[in-house]
């Protein structure tokens, strides 16, 4: 390696964001995420003239871009997770002190919600409302339990094989599983709350939410599992 090349890199091994700075870039990505969820689930509603297909579509393109982008940016800052059940295995794959792995959670709830909250804003809605929406039965809890399990084992094995690519990945895992899952993929137990927050295209009923928290637990557990067999480094 030249000497430019060891002045280049020296900054970048340097570089590691105190907690304050990673928990404003989980608060700011899942602000931007969960704001898009919920907006492009109105508008797509809005434009589609009752066509549900249609509005999920919207739903689905904006979720997918928006993913890529903030976790482009925000991934060299606090490892882009947005997302408990990415927290989680982080915590349980010693990545991250359980301390740190709380207040990430804190941070991803109160950023989405507040993310929540601007959506209705824009939209000239009710900004404190609850969901009225049911999402309920074995299939959807499934369907959660599955979305989260591939998200999580896209993640990590991502991380393992391709670095570079987690950004679009990510984004076109998450826009397969609109489709192709019965739940529409939440696979987020912060978004999963913060979505019974609204009473929109994308929301959750309350007493919908405790299942989906359950089912995505376990999923985002067995990935971990299973993928720190998959991936592990040859010997």
């Amino acid at each position: 390696m030249s000497e430019e090349m060891i002045r280049d890199e020296q900054p970048r091994a340097a570089l590691h964001p105190g907690l304050p700075r990673r928990l404003t870039a989980e608060a700011i990505g899942s602000f931007f995420l969960f704001c898009v969820v919920i907006g492009s689930g109105i508008m797509g509603e809005t434009l589609s003239g009752g066509n549900v297909a249609l509005a999920l579509l919207g739903n689905t393109l904006a979720t997918g871009a928006i993913l890529f982008v903030i976790i482009l940016i925000f991934a060299p800052l606090s490892g882009a997770h947005f997302n408990p059940a990415v927290t989680l295995v982080a915590f349980v794959r010693r990545e991250l002190p359980a301390r740190e792995a709380s207040f990430y959670i804190l941070a991803q709830l109160a950023g989405g919600i507040i993310g929540v909250w601007a959506a209705h804003l824009m939209f000239d809605l009710d900004i404190l409302q609850f969901s009225s929406k049911t999402r309920t039965g074995s299939g959807q809890w499934a369907g959660e339990a599955i979305a989260t399990f591939g998200l999580i084992l896209t993640i990590l094995g991502a991380v393992r094989h391709r670095p570079a690519w987690i950004a679009p990945a990510v984004g076109l895992y998450i826009g397969a599983g609109y489709w192709f899952t019965s739940s529409t993929s939440f696979a987020n137990p912060a978004i999963t709350v913060a979505r019974a927050l609204s009473d929109t295209f994308a929301g959750i009923a309350p007493a919908d939410v405790a299942p989906f928290l359950a089912a995505q637990i376990a999923g985002a557990l067995l990935a971990a599992l299973l993928a720190g067999w998959l991936f592990a480094e040859p010997r």
